[in-house]
């Protein structure tokens, strides 16, 4: 979601407005993870009116929770905060009653929580050692893979990030099993001359730190909004009917998407009304096995040894009533009393000059055009012929 400083115009660089603050642009629009204040316009929503609290943005998808003394900030304030060593700078990302929300979501006591400070808003110093901290980011994370390759440490860097005050910097890593980096993290210090921090993230935190676009067409659900990784399992495709295929089923992250889940507990309770997948109905002239089911439409199709390639379309109550049959020893003559036949659809619309028909660039060309084209050809050279014939046999006119 852009901000709407991206729109006006364009940087002496080039680049659009807005972008490449770092979260620095005070409409939030381009921060991941914003967050809307639906509370902001509503009074005694927790009882009492708490301003003590603000949550704090850093880069990509890190967030704390920090104490304010008399600053009256809102939301978008970029502000120094208590760092250990030193101090960072973040952006306000949530003020006001919203933020105890927040916090007993998370279940951190306000009353007992070591919660750091904030010291003041940011002034131009400060945002001025950030932005270059921020600027030492994408080399520093090139040369720290260099190092980590050149020591054979089987670790990625995914990402690093620097305090504000250009005294510390932490780095992202991904590893499948336990790394040694006690030489890694002296290389470091040698070669950025900062306090080095090195902290594993799993695949699905760093696919949330780097972001992209999912093959939804929109951006990863856990880089803008999503902080509740559920696991997802392979249950919840067979659930939804949907094919096992890894390539489609797993995301950038290289897990299962997490959207598997969204619509998981509508199909759970569509499901309640369905019989086992797998169960045969026994008929009169022999047995009915399953080959299909469609959950919202609520229905099974059925297939019978002696036409095991035409498909029966049986309700599942239809279905219900046969197996309640079977189990008192009786067996129906047919699936159904009438067959479904399928409902011919009728477009609302007259096909004119023939444009929507797929196939009209697969007809062979008419040879009719080409002849008449020949005879048109040859007929034109006759005349010409003739006409030369003419000029050469003009009546000598001098005498």
């Amino acid at each position: 979601m852009g901000c709407s400083g991206c729109s006006n115009g364009k940087t002496d660089s080039g680049l659009p407005r807005g972008c490449k603050n770092n979260g620095s642009c005070q409409t939030g629009g381009c921060d991941k993870l914003s967050v809307f204040n639906y509370l902001s316009n509503m009074e005694d929503t927790v009882g009492y009116t708490v301003n003590d609290f603000v949550e704090v943005r850093f880069k990509n998808t890190r967030k704390q929770f920090f104490k304010q003394e008399e600053l009256n900030l809102t939301q978008g304030d970029v502000v120094a905060v208590e760092a250990s060593p030193g101090h960072d700078v973040g952006t306000v990302s949530l003020v006001g009653d919203l933020v105890m929300l927040q916090m007993r979501k998370r279940k951190v006591d306000s009353a007992t929580a070591d919660l750091k400070k904030i010291y003041r808003k940011a002034t131009e110093t400060d945002i001025s050692t950030w932005q270059e901290a921020v600027a030492l980011e994408n080399q520093t994370k090139t040369r720290a893979r260099i190092i980590a390759r050149e020591l054979g440490l089987n670790m990625k860097i995914s990402d690093v990030e620097y305090q504000g005050d250009k005294s510390k910097a932490i780095f992202y890593y991904t590893a499948e099993d336990r790394v040694d980096f006690r030489e890694l993290i002296r290389k470091y210090a040698e070669e950025f001359k900062v306090r080095v921090e090195m902290k594993q993230i799993g695949s699905r935190q760093e696919a949330a730190r780097l972001g992209g676009i999912g093959p939804c067409g929109r951006e990863l659900c856990c880089s803008t909004w999503l902080n509740d990784f559920r696991t997802v399992s392979t249950s919840a495709a067979r659930y939804q009917q949907l094919s096992l295929n890894p390539q489609k089923l797993a995301g950038q992250c290289g897990k299962l998407k997490c959207c598997l889940n969204y619509e998981l507990d509508s199909y759970l309770d569509a499901l309640k009304e369905f019989p086992s997948l797998k169960a045969k109905l026994e008929l009169k002239d022999g047995t009915a096995f399953p080959q299909k089911v469609d959950i919202f439409k609520g229905v099974m199709w059925y297939t019978t040894k002696s036409d095991p390639t035409k498909f029966v379309e049986v309700p599942v109550e239809r279905v219900n009533e046969i197996i309640g049959l079977n189990k008192a020893g009786k067996k129906p003559a047919v699936l159904v009393e009438h067959e479904y036949a399928p409902v011919e659809v009728k477009h609302d619309y007259e096909n004119v000059v023939g444009q929507d028909d797929l196939t009209r660039f697969d007809r062979p060309k008419q040879s009719g055009g080409r002849s008449g084209n020949k005879r048109r050809k040859g007929g034109n050279r006759n005349k010409n012929r003739n006409r030369n014939r003419n000029k050469g046999n003009k009546p000598n006119n001098a005498n």
